[in-house]
């Protein structure tokens, strides 16, 4: 009998590059939220994934850009301080919108990490083949990546591949979470970017970047779960814009998210929705501490 390896896998990237995408369909089941809203990972979460005897845990990391606000650098710093666990690195480029400027910092930032260092170039399926040979030789040139991986994360493409070179990259060492298990993210904090999610997708273009959902109350009842979460805009016009006339935006949001939820979940789940106002809640420190980062 082989013995057991486990390890971590950090990924990073631009932003949309689908990141977000990728874990869930490696993991197989929804762990972190998926946006064509730019920027919408904010923290690292953790998803895991068994391939034979060994255990990955791919760590999802926000989005690499150009950071000028608090929110911002944090989510940066947030995202490179997840390589000082991983095992290994790997880096998704999308194939359509290859970022030069943000693809060379990360580059930049990595030159001394002593883990393997993959990079998947991603949604191939939307390209010709000339210009994906172009991306890769282009990357290749700028760094000596252990292996180029040519994937589509939405359609399952080329993913077995990977899989299996990333297992192999694990070291030898005890599972530390059961074979079912498919993330160690927390309820409370899960929950909340389901809402998040949701309202991204009905508010996409309505709302600015600045919504934020936390837990205020979370409970296990003989059904399911109880989730009370408060949603914190920075305006008073924001929160209207939320709750939407008469509330039905409001009640859009929170049903689209309890479906989710129970989906996930596999149990009935109770949502109970609040909109706050709360100016300037990327400069409180409460903020980063829920949500670990730095």
């Amino acid at each position: 009998m082989k013995k057991q390896r486990m390890g971590f896998v950090a990924v990073i990237g631009p932003t949309n590059a689908g990141k977000s995408t990728l874990i869930n369909k490696l993991v197989g089941a929804k762990v972190s939220i998926v946006s064509s809203k730019v920027q919408t990972t904010r923290t690292t979460v953790n998803g895991i994934f068994n391939y034979e005897n060994s255990q990955i845990i791919l760590i999802d990391t926000p989005g690499i850009f150009s950071a000028k606000s608090r929110l911002e650098r944090s989510m940066i710093s947030t995202a490179f301080s997840s390589l000082q666990n991983a095992n290994a690195l790997l880096i998704l480029i999308d194939a359509k919108a290859p970022n030069k400027k943000e693809i060379d910092n990360i580059i930049k930032r990595i030159s001394d990490i002593n883990i393997p260092v993959y990079v998947a170039i991603n949604k191939v399926d939307t390209i010709e083949k000339v210009k994906l040979l172009k991306i890769a030789q282009d990357l290749m040139s700028k760094y000596p990546f252990k292996e180029v991986f040519m994937i589509s994360a939405n359609k399952g493409t080329g993913l077995d591949a990977m899989k299996k070179e990333l297992a192999s990259a694990m070291p030898e060492h005890p599972w530390v979470y059961s074979k079912d298990e498919v993330s160690d993210f927390p309820l409370k904090l899960f929950a909340c970017e389901m809402v998040r999610e949701q309202i991204y997708r009905f508010l996409h273009q309505e709302l600015p970047y600045s919504a934020t959902v936390e837990p205020e109350k979370v409970e296990q009842t003989e059904y399911g779960y109880d989730f009370n979460l408060i949603i914190y805009v920075s305006r008073d016009s924001q929160k209207k814009i939320i709750i939407g006339k008469n509330g039905e935006m409001l009640k859009k949001i929170g049903s689209a998210a309890r479906v989710e939820l129970q989906k996930e979940l596999d149990v009935k789940v109770r949502l109970f929705l609040f909109v706050k106002v709360k100016e300037n809640i990327f400069t409180d420190d409460e903020f980063y501490q829920t949500w670990g980062m730095r």
